[in-house]
């Protein structure tokens, strides 16, 4: 009677914001609606498979010279599923909360609910403290790491300015960020941005199959352990971009549908990765070690360039999809965050922007923070927390009886379930945050005594 009685609320909810939808569309045209509102299980998957790939695309075949060519297809494959599952997670606590407070009549929808508001309600300010922490460092980051590839992007095409004074434009550019609601005003950009990828990685691809490899190529990774653990948590990294998992499932209209969709998404993304991270490492071998951007080996062209300026155009909207649940976050503190004066909301947001816009500046070592970040942040945010958060919140025999998702039969159910949660948290505190860690940290740190804090161009043909 109990699951009976959530379904129906649930459903209820879920009844009460399509009429509403559909209310809606009397009154605003059909055009805004089509390209600026979305909540369907499409919308979705594209936010989630644009979200994942995005400048990381650039730094694989980097990563595949520091582990050389079967490791890197391997850690792939490995953290996908890994990834996957622990999305799977994050979507069951989601679920299990939002039916919870459904329960006590809470109206969401003037309020996005955020991951550290799942652990809140399931258990307790410790847990919502940790997420906090975890959740806004890896997503201010990740926004560094945005504005860093665009400018590193952009020199390519244009070199007559460094690449921190790209930087410094950049950085006003993605400030007009402020000005997009939510994720549900994504639809356009989403299903744009995944189209650039696709777009870049077969370039990519085809590029190197039809340069051939350069004169006496070597393939001589994995040649030692800090570069084989810094490119691994690089492919960490590359498959933990569900830092925005809950924000994108409020943004659906029936979030109970999100289930497959990033393991779908992600299966999509590997068709991108795997051939241009191996085709551009057999063409260019070695030479990837000192060229972290995989655009800078590729031989000037019109194809280049447009692959390029849509990369451009996709940090951008990546750019939006990590600063947005910072938006919420800060939205939130200030007071401000369930009112529906867009102009006010966008004002208060820009402060967010200053800190990203100065960290890029300080640390522009592209390749080498999506290491860092991966090893340090997204180890816990998107792996160890969400794993160890199922496991307590599901402890007990009635919670589990209760629970408004179970595990998948086919896994083993809540055994199986809890067994491949104690592998994920022990295997990426181990290979991830320690192995992984203690590799990108003494990485980051020989880059910043090669070229130095505020360096002016990192890695430029000629140093300014």
């Amino acid at each position: 009677m109990a699951s009976e009685k959530v379904e129906t609320i649930v459903a209820g909810n879920y009844l009460e914001m399509e009429r509403e939808e559909e209310d809606s569309k009397s009154t605003s045209s059909k055009l805004s609606k089509l390209f600026w509102h979305g909540g369907s299980v499409y919308d979705a998957w594209f936010s989630c498979a644009s979200n994942q790939v995005a400048q990381v695309l650039l730094t694989l075949p980097y990563s595949f010279s520091q582990l050389g060519m079967v490791s890197g297809i391997v850690f792939q494959l490995f953290y996908g599923v890994m990834g996957s599952w622990t999305a799977y997670l994050i979507t069951a606590l989601y679920v299990e909360y939002r039916t919870r407070k459904e329960r006590e009549k809470v109206d969401f929808r003037n309020h996005v609910i955020q991951w550290f508001e799942v652990l809140d309600g399931l258990l307790g300010k410790h847990w919502r403290n940790l997420g906090l922490f975890f959740n806004c460092t890896f997503l201010l980051f990740g926004s560094v790491i945005q504005l860093i590839a665009c400018a590193s992007n952009i020199y390519y095409i244009n070199d007559n300015l460094d690449k921190r004074t790209w930087t410094y434009i950049f950085g006003a550019c993605c400030a007009t960020t402020v000005f997009i609601p939510s994720f549900h005003n994504y639809r356009i950009w989403s299903f744009l941005g995944l189209i650039m990828t696709t777009y870049t990685a077969w370039y990519m691809t085809i590029a190197s199959l039809i340069h051939g490899q350069v004169e006496e190529v070597t393939h001589s990774g994995p040649t030692k352990l800090v570069l084989y653990f810094t490119g691994a948590t690089n492919i960490l990294y590359t498959f933990g971009g569900h830092a925005v998992t809950v924000e994108i499932m409020h943004a659906m209209w029936k979030p109970q549908k999100f289930k497959m969709i990033y393991l779908i998404a992600t299966l999509y993304v590997l068709t991108l990765t795997l051939p241009s991270a191996s085709a551009v490492y057999w063409a260019f071998g070695d030479m990837l070690l000192t060229h972290s951007n995989a655009l800078s080996l590729l031989p000037r062209t019109g194809f280049r360039d447009i692959a390029v300026i849509l990369m451009l155009i996709h940090q951008f909207i990546t750019f939006g999809f990590a600063c947005t649940p910072l938006y919420f976050v800060w939205e939130k503190f200030v007071g401000v965050h369930e009112t529906k004066s867009l102009l006010k909301r966008a004002l208060v947001r820009l402060p967010v922007v200053v800190p990203i816009w100065f960290l890029a500046i300080i640390f522009p070592f592209f390749g080498p923070i999506n290491s860092t970040v991966g090893s340090l942040l997204v180890s816990f945010t998107v792996y160890i927390i969400p794993a160890l958060a199922h496991m307590v919140t599901f402890a007990s025999a009635p919670a589990r009886e209760n629970a408004v998702e179970r595990p998948p039969s086919m896994l083993g159910g809540w055994v199986g379930s809890y067994s491949i949660n104690v592998f994920v948290v022990l295997w990426v505190l181990v290979v991830g945050f320690g192995l992984g860690g203690w590799a990108s940290l003494l990485n980051f740190i020989h880059q910043i005594k090669t070229f130095g804090l505020f360096a002016k161009c990192y890695q430029c043909p000629h140093k300014a």
